[in-house]
């Protein structure tokens, strides 16, 4: 194969200029030293090669032989200043070699060397990632940034991404890990929506049709516009070198990259692509790191559908509504917590600050204060659905209401607004509805507290407001004084008395012992909603392996064997000695035939039953 050189050195001028050198380096030795810049060299002073590889004529092998320089080597595949580099050219065609050098006297460029290649081999563009990349040879293929004009990112979470200067393939090393400063910031762009501007970045084409070329538009970067330059996909070593085009990038980081040639690939699929640019830290005022570009083919894009799906909903427990409806009568009086009465909350009934006392309310809202929320009720019956709703300065609103399997209240009048802190009111949505987000329980599962929350018209989001119970008969709001039944704990009966394992406290049985020695009055058992009843357990040990933990299961039957059969909301699990509450709901009980309390697999654990006792410390009616 035939050596290309734009000028060779003969050996009799090699041969003089190294005599003279080593005159002048001997006479110089002796003399004070000098630092100038030097004279600029000339064309006719540089000395390299480009020459074909002569079993591969496509593979060109360049060396600079000019000596004390930096050499600038500008190619069809980029730029490049090795010493000595190899530059595939999978087509045949004509190429444009330039040499140039940066010497003590400035920069020098050799005239362009013409190559003609009568060749091809296409075994430098048939990895995977080559036509992953532009479609494979005779094919282009564009990509877009994944960012469009309506701020939507169709498959990452954003257009850009942060790693750290040792990331790289992110399907290899460490899962992207090549050395100690490793790390990564994914964010996504509606939440972090100041990293670039919203807007259609143009497109970004890559082809294999007679050299790689790509073009890239910058419709966001005016500077940049349309760029037509060359390319060379590394397949090993993951990188992309890019010449006269930049990749699709943001205007505000354009003039923080010195090379955007010089690219990471971080991941290549047939639909997507990540490229990396290192940032500068003199140009940025940056820490350094790798700007990574996230890009989606325009085929993808495309055939892109937006994934329907639906808004996230509250969830409400098991057996909501009878909580709601009974909480201790059915007649509620609901009235805003003193503590925290409101706060704004998600679709999913989750609040966004979870403020808990006065105290943690921010200075931009205010400090709850009751006096002025506080004369605020809503009454609701759940025997015929009417509600009265009682504004802080007095003012009745009567209505009715409906509550749907959603837990969301409609009412048939307007339901009244007024301040409950500030500038913040409470109020319902545009159908004059409130929906229930929350429902809070205590220990005893009875309800404590709930929160509804009106839908914002314009942001997905409820302003929530917290609900707390008070019942009563006439609905003015006071809470039942409930009739306290009088007991005798001396007459109590417990043990495994049915031989099953549960530890029974037998207050009454019409076929148990207490028949002939009532602890109680039976016949004066008598209540429209609910039985509530306080025990204390003490002297309990248990054997090796016990359960340490067990469910009560209350029985009330009247004499027609109507009432409760346990496995209601008011049951707790006995963990040992300690005090505990349970209740029944039973709405209109008359007379107690059968009344005991189950503590569930407890007898057969206890290591010593002669040493347990047991208390009734109240027991009210409602």
């Amino acid at each position: 194969m035939e050596l290309l050189k734009t000028k060779q050195m003969r050996t009799k001028k090699f041969n003089l200029y190294t005599a003279l050198l080593g005159l002048i380096l001997a006479f110089t030795a002796c003399q004070p030293e000098d630092y100038s810049m030097g004279d600029i060299l000339t064309k006719d002073q540089l000395n390299f090669s480009i020459t074909q590889n002569p079993d591969d004529p496509n593979m060109i092998i360049l060396e600079s032989l000019t000596p004390g320089v930096t050499p600038l080597w500008q190619t069809p595949m980029g730029r490049s200043t090795s010493l000595k580099d190899t530059v595939k050219l999978p087509f045949e065609g004509n190429y444009k070699f330039v040499y140039g050098v940066e010497s003590p006297g400035g920069y020098v460029q050799a005239d362009t060397f013409n190559l003609t290649l009568t060749t091809m081999n296409l075994n430098y563009v048939n990895d995977p990632l080559w036509e992953m990349l532009s479609g494979g040879v005779g094919n282009s293929k564009t990509w877009l940034l994944d960012l469009d004009e309506n701020g939507v990112s169709k498959y990452f979470a954003g257009p850009l991404y942060f790693y750290g200067t040792e990331n790289g393939w992110l399907a290899g090393g460490d899962a992207g890990c090549y050395g100690a400063d490793c790390w990564n910031w994914n964010p996504d762009w509606p939440g972090n929506s100041w990293l670039m501007g919203q807007g259609d970045y143009g497109t970004m084409t890559f082809d294999l049709i007679g050299g790689a070329n790509v073009s890239a538009d910058h419709l966001m970067i005016s500077s940049r516009g349309s760029e037509q330059g060359t390319y060379f996909l590394d397949a090993d070593a993951k990188t992309l070198s890019m010449t006269d085009a930049a990749p699709l990038h943001d205007e505000g980081r354009d003039g923080q990259v010195v090379n955007w040639g010089a690219l990471k690939v971080m991941s290549l699929t047939e639909n997507t692509m990540q490229l990396a640019a290192l940032r500068d830290e003199a140009l940025s005022g940056e820490g350094p790191c790798l700007l990574v570009y996230n890009y989606i083919s325009q085929e993808y894009a495309d055939s892109w559908v937006p994934e329907v799906t639906e808004d996230p909903e509250p969830t409400l427990p098991d057996g909501w509504q009878d909580d709601i409806s009974q909480t201790v009568n059915t007649n509620i009086v609901w009235k805003l917590s003193e503590s925290n009465p409101l706060d704004w909350a998600n679709l999913d009934g989750s609040m966004m600050n979870g403020w808990q006392a006065p105290e943690d309310y921010p200075d931009w809202l205010g400090t709850p204060d009751p006096a002025v929320y506080g004369d605020f009720s809503m009454t609701m019956n759940s025997a015929d659905n009417s509600v009265v709703f009682v504004t802080p300065d007095g003012t009745e609103t009567a209505g009715t209401y409906s509550l749907d399997e959603k837990g969301i209240y409609s009412f048939d009048v307007a339901v009244p607004s007024f301040t409950v802190i500030s500038w913040a009111s409470f109020y319902a949505d545009a159908n004059n509805q409130l929906r229930i987000l929350q429902i809070e329980k205590d220990a005893t599962g009875a309800v404590t507290g709930m929160w509804v929350g009106a839908i914002d018209a314009s942001n997905p989001q409820y302003s929530a407001f917290h609900l707390v119970p008070s019942s009563g008969n006439d609905g003015g709001g006071e809470e039942p004084e409930g009739t306290e039944v009088a007991f005798d704990n001396s007459k109590l009966v417990i043990g495994d008395l049915e031989g099953n394992g549960n530890l029974r406290l037998e207050l009454f049985n019409e076929y148990g012992s207490t028949k002939a020695d009532p602890p109680l009055d039976a016949a004066s058992i008598v209540f429209d909603n609910r039985m509530e009843i306080t025990f204390t357990i003490s002297g309990v040990s248990f054997i090796d392996g016990a359960a340490g933990s067990y469910p009560t299961s209350m029985i009330l039957s009247d004499p027609n064997w109507s009432g409760y059969w346990g496995g209601g909301a008011g049951e707790v699990q006995v963990n040992g000695d300690g005090t505990y509450t349970v209740y029944c709901d039973a709405p209109n009980f008359n007379t107690a035939f059968v009344f005991v309390i189950d503590i569930q697999g407890m007898a057969a654990d206890i290591s010593d039953m002669d040493a347990v006792s047991v208390t009734i410390d109240k027991m009210t009616m409602y």
